[in-house]
């Protein structure tokens, strides 16, 4: 079946719906008529958000307040989805977070725990969804990977590496459902002014902050390349420029202005 251009009007599946990108990209898919279902584990805010969205535009909307760092954890969505009656025609895998520091120092069960979330649960979603968009012929995927996927960074290496799995993973993926009728398109946002740094522990080198972007516009253009169905977008001008000096400079040049930039930025 081939693809089309028209937006579809059932739910749209935001995971870390609570905080960061994933609210904005909740605000823009209501803001564009679309039916909600929010997912994170602090269900307060997610209730607040769903308020607020119902009040500005008229949508249903449906908290599923989940831990998707646990095992199983997206089998219990799917099923939570199915007993609600919702038909998922947009999924959008924002759920993550990233630690920042030298890894030898990082406790063990805190990385398993990230990849976790950003990689196993991301590919599970991914599949399960998917799955059912194929059946019906019709469906959307937005991964939202990171610029940090482009570049094994030193003080990043366990999230960057994270990140790297969604490009690859979401690029490959892409080739698969060509001729289905669901498109996957990947986010990869450079910095951007949301609390993940402050979770991370994370100082970003000073050099950097002219490339940061606001949640709200990362959130807008990646919920407009995911109906263009694009392949792939990085937002914003410096970090586009940045994505293309890691692919043409020489990896190793690359990695150590990185390190450098971060230990400084951090005082190491």
């Amino acid at each position: 079946m081939s693809a089309t251009t028209a937006e579809p009007r059932g739910y749209a599946l935001v995971t870390g719906a609570s905080s960061g990108i994933g609210v904005d990209l909740a605000r823009e898919l209501a803001r564009k008529g679309h039916p909600l279902l929010l997912v994170a584990r602090r269900r307060e805010r997610l209730e607040a958000l769903a308020e607020e969205l119902k009040k500005a535009h008229g949508v249903d909307v449906a908290v599923l307040a989940q831990d998707l760092a646990a095992p199983g954890a997206a089998v219990a969505l799917l099923d939570a989805v199915r007993a609600g009656g919702w038909s998922v025609e947009v999924l959008v895998n924002n759920a993550g977070h990233g630690m920042q520091g030298r890894f030898l120092d990082m406790d063990i069960a805190a990385v398993e725990g990230m990849f976790q979330l950003n990689v196993t649960a991301l590919t599970h979603l991914t599949q399960l969804f998917a799955r059912e968009m194929v059946a019906r012929g019709h469906g959307y995927i937005l991964n939202v990977a990171s610029a940090a996927a482009f570049l094994p960074s030193p003080y990043v290496a366990a999230y960057a590496a994270t990140k790297a799995y969604v490009h690859s993973f979401s690029e490959a993926l892409r080739y698969e459902l060509r001729d289905t009728g669901v498109s996957l398109t990947t986010l990869y946002p450079g910095i951007t002014a949301t609390e993940f740094n402050a979770v991370a522990h994370a100082k970003t080198p000073p050099a950097m902050n002219l490339s940061i972007l606001s949640a709200e516009e990362v959130a807008r253009v990646g919920v407009r390349a995911m109906f263009a169905r694009r392949r792939a977008l990085v937002p914003g001008l410096i970090n586009k420029l940045n994505a293309l000096f890691c692919a043409l400079l020489p990896r190793g040049l690359v990695v150590r202005m990185a390190g450098l930039l971060l230990a400084r930025a951090n005082g190491w």
